[in-house]
């Protein structure tokens, strides 16, 4: 079958894409860990030894980023819908983490360790229909928020993408209750065309 127009376009750009490049020569998954990286010069987000918990990680260019940073003595715990290939110093839970028996899987590799960091990079299968894919983005972002409240220590810190939108103004405003520090970031590695920004939210003040 002949590719569309727009699959060539989506091609070209992706392989001409200078983070792809990249991500190739230095080992990570996909283009997304430059993202973190960036997110981790500007706000010092980990340190050795951290629990990290990272939602929607699969194909794991988050963790690999994560377990590189927390070293042996941290703990990055993943979960994700979709199987992921092992990595080493990444747990590993397969499933909707909002399923009680997910949650609890979770739960159990965390083995009462505070977590430090809970971060997201999830999003929604796009349909192309603003009105279907914003609210279905939202929703993920605050499912990644109520888990990060269950599970964070007092003075942890989230992130998550979130595409600009309708919600996304409220949604901030409530979020930034509940963190001593909460800023936007766009970075570099985050194309420019994309409504996406990276939330995040410091010293976490608890329920």
């Amino acid at each position: 079958m002949a590719r569309s127009k727009t699959s060539k376009n989506w091609l070209k750009e992706h392989f001409n894409d200078p983070y792809v490049k990249q991500s190739q020569e230095d080992g990570y998954r996909s283009r997304a860990s430059y993202k973190l990286l960036e997110l981790q010069k500007k706000d010092s987000l980990f340190k050795p030894g951290m629990t990290i918990v990272d939602l929607g990680a699969a194909p794991g260019g988050w963790c690999q980023v994560a377990a590189e940073l927390v070293g042996e003595s941290g703990l990055v715990i993943a979960s994700d819908i979709l199987p992921m290939d092992f990595l080493p110093d990444v747990e590993f839970v397969q499933g909707d983490f909002t399923d009680d028996a997910v949650f609890e899987q979770i739960l159990s590799v965390l083995d009462n360790r505070p977590v430090d960091l809970v971060i997201s990079d999830m999003a929604p299968n796009m349909s192309g229909m603003a009105d279907i894919d914003q609210p279905r983005a939202m929703a993920l972002v605050e499912l990644a928020f109520d888990l990060a409240h269950q599970v964070l220590r007092p003075g942890g810190a989230f992130v998550a993408k979130v595409f600009q939108g309708e919600g996304s103004d409220t949604l901030m405003r409530d979020m930034r209750k509940y963190y001593g520090r909460f800023v936007s970031r766009k970075p570099d590695a985050s194309r420019a065309r994309s409504r996406e920004v990276y939330w995040v939210g410091t010293g976490f003040k608890g329920i």
